[in-house]
């Protein structure tokens, strides 16, 4: 690629270099612009994309100059009606916008109840899911384990978390994807999903249970009923759709990438290497919105104005020649470095990154102790990345494997 479309001197987020080589177009974008992009979102409005890794950790850490809220946004007039991005920079009282005291406040509760999941609890029960929907394609001998393995077992993972059965778990996953897609149903898919998160506060409210829901609801950070609701999608959606891509892009990683091949039926070694390459190469979240310039503030040599969106391009930050060298054999990259996370204050929680690793984990080496002669059933050139700028996964992951009995997992 020799460059980047430019409209009106902004870069537009949308196109499909983003499906094909989103790495040479955000090489293309640091050559012309350097590390601080202009850029248009859908609709014609505008922002910045921070790209440089020094830049991008620079807006994480300083919240006295780069803060969350999006009260502090000056192009809501910009904003056209039914904007599909609505959701992602949305006003609303929750940990993703709340700042101060009141971000540590929520923060607080929201830790506390991720880190109290059972570690062991977790792994056997995902294990369970994991056997349940391999039941469901293994005695065929063919199956696309995106829509049939890897979208279904985190949404089913989280629903338990929340005090779920595997069939609400499954209800919430295909809510919360149709709302993360940005489409015409988005609106609509988020007001259902606040239906369901209300009644499963009712429901917790007049039993509670060993699960995170009751837990916030009793947390000491005393939550109302409006706030609880809002709060238990944010953590939902942080947790769903990045989980199902991490786990869909680290098989196909493993399953057309020759240096994971002589491995791929000694998965319980090989796991943790493609996952890790993945948040580097690929990672789930591509680039995450947004921060807010308090005042006017020089960034890599470009002049942010208060008020001003920056996008955070975890991506293009991941892939800066600055900070990193040429990808080399699998798991050579042991260190976290990478910015697939964020950081900082509004950094996914730890325990949340603990929890996502554990259910991609235990999908992979539950999938391939079942079905060890696993095999892509195309090429691997005729695989095809959805078409958004801001998650990256592929839209279908078709494979053919030696039928086998199911196990009748309970």
């Amino acid at each position: 690629m020799n460059g980047c479309p430019i409209v009106g001197g902004r870069v537009p987020l949308h196109g499909p270099e983003f499906q094909t080589d989103p790495a040479a177009l955000y090489r293309a974008m640091r050559a012309e612009h350097g590390p601080v992009v202009p850029v248009t979102m859908e609709g014609g409005v505008p922002a910045w994309l921070v790209v440089g890794y020094r830049e991008l950790h620079q807006v994480l850490t300083e919240t006295d100059v780069f803060q969350r809220s999006s009260e502090r946004w000056n192009s809501w007039d910009l904003v056209p009606p039914d904007w599909p991005l609505s959701p992602l920079v949305m006003r609303s009282p929750t940990i993703l916008y709340a700042e101060g005291a009141e971000h540590r406040r929520r923060s607080g509760a929201v830790n506390d109840a991720l880190a109290a999941v059972d570690a062991h609890e977790l792994r056997t029960n995902v294990t369970r899911m994991a056997d349940r929907l391999i039941d469901e394609f293994c005695a065929s001998d063919g199956v696309d384990l995106r829509t049939a393995y890897a979208a279904r077992l985190p949404a089913q993972a989280l629903g338990w978390i929340y005090g779920l059965d595997d069939a609400g778990g499954d209800h919430l996953a295909e809510v919360m994807t149709t709302m993360i897609d940005g489409g015409p149903d988005t609106m609509k898919a988020r007001e259902s999903l606040i239906g369901l998160m209300a009644d499963i506060v009712t429901r917790r409210r007049a039993a509670p249970g060993p699960d995170l829901v009751s837990r916030m609801l009793a947390h000491p950070a005393g939550y109302t009923v409006e706030e609880i609701i809002l709060e238990l999608i944010v953590v939902l959606g942080g947790g769903n759709q990045p989980t199902s891509e991490w786990l869909g892009n680290a098989l196909r990683l493993m399953l057309t990438d020759d240096r994971f091949a002589a491995s791929i039926v000694g998965a319980r070694s090989s796991a943790r290497e493609a996952l890790n390459e993945v948040l580097w190469e690929d990672t789930p979240t591509q680039i995450y919105a947004a921060r807010y310039a308090v005042h006017d503030v020089q960034l890599g040599g470009t002049s942010i104005r208060g008020g001003d969106m920056l996008l955070l391009g975890l991506a293009a930050a991941n892939h800066d020649p600055d900070v990193r060298s040429a990808p080399t054999a699998a798991g050579d990259r042991g260190n976290h470095a990478h910015l697939s996370f964020s950081h900082g204050a509004h950094g996914c929680p730890y325990p949340a990154q603990e929890i996502a690793e554990a259910i991609t984990i235990t999908g992979i080496e539950v999938l391939m102790d079942r079905l060890p002669d696993l095999e892509l059933a195309i090429p691997a050139h005729e695989l095809r990345w959805r078409p958004s700028p801001w998650v990256r996964g592929v839209t279908s992951l078709p494979v053919t494997f030696t039928p086998a009995p199911p196990r009748g997992a309970h």
